[in-house]
């Protein structure tokens, strides 16, 4: 592995090189991988050794078209064809969603799945996100969501669950809710890709709640769940209309060989899936035990294939991202680049215990060096990292999209005028009280075992303008042109320039969390770890 691996991350698109580039950097073989969310159960190593038998007609000839792969999916999930979309994986999906159904606005909890908030803001859609606070666990509330939603005047809802990257999990009947209360938006999103993972409710899915309403998709994974994340395969679920719309814009092969193959096979192997779940989820208790032993470590509660921990003051992700996979090959997902999130924040994937203790043991040496248990030493001068979510709640709430003047002038790098900035929003804009969006969902959430009266959701506190500011030009009413690609609506930021802002104002949030190890739910979100 390369001495100096920071680079590799840098010079890639996404959050972390591939593992082919890692492999391409070393003797030919990859570390081992806590980065990427995939079943390490499935398939088999017996579907393996078919596969491989047949490998050379597998990549030889043209796969069926995308009818016949989703009719035989549908055969398997007893679901109508004509209520599905098959995509070359979900971010496929995703983008067409975007591209179709989202006109003007979208909101998103952050932090969560990057393409959500990504997607939209490279097309100019305003983004509204929904700051998930560090200090409640990163707990969603739907209530003061819903109330978010309203006085923004959003028109579509995003809702990952479990939410990447943190596992936070909502029960059914609280979607249902408020799939009804928000019936009027244009479109609600349910991104169950890791809803497969999760054990804390027998029927957790709200499939098919939305193939019967006219606004709800549901988005759920293939390649996380039977572990062939290469393979890129996934699917949405919704009503005829607007699983028609979606599947009416995909190419006719725009799934592969591979694709076709593990979908028809899938039928023999039913009972090695649901194990290879079962054994995945037993692991989690298992890794989430094993990391709540470090010293100054906090394990969130999961329902995915992933926990989400807190390092300990003084440790930057980036530097123990760095060295793990310099000293002990082994590749972690450093989250300072997820808005929401900081560098203080990692995700590590769910694997078998051979491999986790390996993980805590690369740990112990980078975090605490020889002396297991010591105080964790500050890094050199430098480092620049939050330890908190706040700097960035703060920004999103006090601007939500609108933007900080100057910032969407300066993505454009030529000098070009931004867009025209928002328009004051109507008093009489259709808003739902604190205490009505209480009431529609029972004014509690169940979370970690018990409940959780709602509160009034807090008001945004302004955030000083920057000192540097551009001259924007203002162009007169009905004169406005078309947002540039890649700049977002109503002059707000790009997910880039949300990332990298730390103007005046945005202070470090104080260390926040949940209680010592011995205390935090379990992955169920049940009762306390034993």
């Amino acid at each position: 592995m390369a001495d100096n691996v920071t680079s590799l991350f840098r010079s890639t698109a996404a959050h972390s090189p591939s593992m082919a580039a890692l492999a391409r950097e070393s003797d030919g073989t990859g570390p081992v991988d806590f980065c990427i969310p995939c079943n390490p159960y499935f398939p088999t190593p017996a579907m393996m050794d078919t596969m491989s038998a047949r490998l050379r007609d597998i990549i030889t000839f043209y796969p069926s078209g995308a009818d016949t792969i989703t009719a035989e999916l549908c055969n398997l999930l007893q679901l109508p064809p004509q209520a599905v979309a098959m995509g070359n994986g979900s971010t496929e999906l995703i983008t067409w969603i975007d591209h179709l159904l989202v006109r003007e606005s979208l909101a998103v909890p952050v932090p969560t799945f990057g393409r959500w908030t990504d997607q939209p803001m490279e097309t100019g859609k305003r983004v509204d996100m929904f700051p998930l606070q560090e200090s409640s666990g990163f707990n969603l509330d739907l209530a003061q969501y819903a109330e978010f939603i309203r006085a923004r005047g959003t028109r579509v809802a995003v809702i990952c669950n479990p939410n990447n990257p943190d596992g936070g999990f909502l029960h059914k009947h609280a979607l249902v809710q408020f799939m009804d209360a928000m019936a009027d938006l244009d479109l609600v999103i349910i991104d169950e890709s890791f809803l497969e993972f999760a054990d804390a409710e027998a029927e957790p899915s709200v499939v098919q709640e939305a193939m019967i309403r006219p606004n709800v998709i549901v988005l759920r994974s293939l390649g996380k769940n039977f572990g062939l994340h290469g393979i890129r395969f996934g699917y949405m679920v919704a009503n005829p209309s607007l699983a028609g719309r979606v599947r009416s814009m995909l190419p006719k092969w725009n799934l592969n060989a591979f694709a076709e193959y593990v979908v028809f096979m899938l039928k023999e192997h039913g009972q090695e899936y649901a194990q290879s779940l079962q054994q995945v989820r037993r692991d989690r208790l298992d890794m989430a035990s094993q990391l709540s032993s470090l010293p100054g470590l906090t394990v969130y509660p999961s329902q995915g294939n992933f926990l989400f921990v807190r390092l300990p003051v003084g440790a930057e992700g980036t530097v123990v991202r760095d060295r793990l996979l310099t000293e002990h090959r082994i590749l972690v997902r450093e989250c300072g680049n997820k808005i929401g999130s900081s560098s203080r924040f990692l995700r590590l994937v769910v694997r078998p215990q051979v491999d986790v203790r390996r993980l805590v043991s690369g740990l112990e040496q980078v975090l605490y060096g020889s002396r297991r248990g010591a105080a964790v030493p500050e890094l050199g001068t430098g480092t620049n990292y939050s330890s908190g979510t706040a700097a960035v709640d703060r920004l999103v709430g006090a601007t939500n999209g609108g933007g900080m003047p100057g910032l969407a002038a300066q993505a454009l790098g030529s000098g070009m005028p931004s867009p025209a900035p928002a328009m004051p929003m109507p008093a009489a804009m259709q808003q739902m009280p604190a205490a009505m969006a209480a009431q529609s969902y029972g004014g509690a959430q169940s979370y970690g075992g018990g409940m959780q009266m709602q509160t009034p959701m807090q008001q945004p506190q302004p955030v000083p303008q920057p000192q540097m500011q551009m001259q924007q030009p203002q162009m007169p009413m009905g004169q406005q042109q078309p947002t540039p690609s890649g700049v977002p609506a109503r002059n707000g930021l790009t997910a880039a320039q949300v990332r990298g802002t730390t103007g005046p104002g945005l202070a470090p949030a104080p260390a926040t969390g949940w209680p010592a190890a011995q205390s935090w739910p379990n992955a169920a979100g049940m009762g306390q770890v034993s």
